[in-house]
């Protein structure tokens, strides 16, 4: 087998996704660029928003965008997928377990 006929791997967060060759994420831009499309711990709201305008200018170039927020939408992902964050594709009706954003401007009950 030779190096073009192996799977790719991408590492997202802790989590090693396998791509047959011709797939979507082998094409994808933002690979090896994983710091952009994931939150580190405690990260601040303005950082946030800096963070993922850098991704979504990444993912306005990519020309596997849709294959890719498809993906998340489909599988429930966290992160920046194919120019939505988490919370993005919530309010577009794609159920995420605890979409961060929107989870942080509840009201709190008293």
């Amino acid at each position: 087998m030779s190096v073009m006929d192996r799977p790719a791997e991408i590492i997202l967060s802790d989590l090693v996704v396998v791509a047959a060759p011709g797939e979507w994420t082998n094409q994808a831009v933002c690979k090896g660029k994983t710091h952009l499309f994931f939150p580190p711990r405690a990260e601040r709201p303005q950082a946030r928003a800096r963070r993922e305008a850098r991704a979504k200018q990444l993912c306005g170039n990519c020309p596997v965008s849709a294959d890719c927020r498809e993906f998340a939408r489909t599988n429930h992902e966290y992160g920046f997928w194919g120019g939505e964050s988490e919370e993005e594709r919530h309010l577009a009706g794609f159920t995420v377990a605890a979409p961060i954003g929107v989870r942080a401007r509840l009201p709190r009950s008293a």
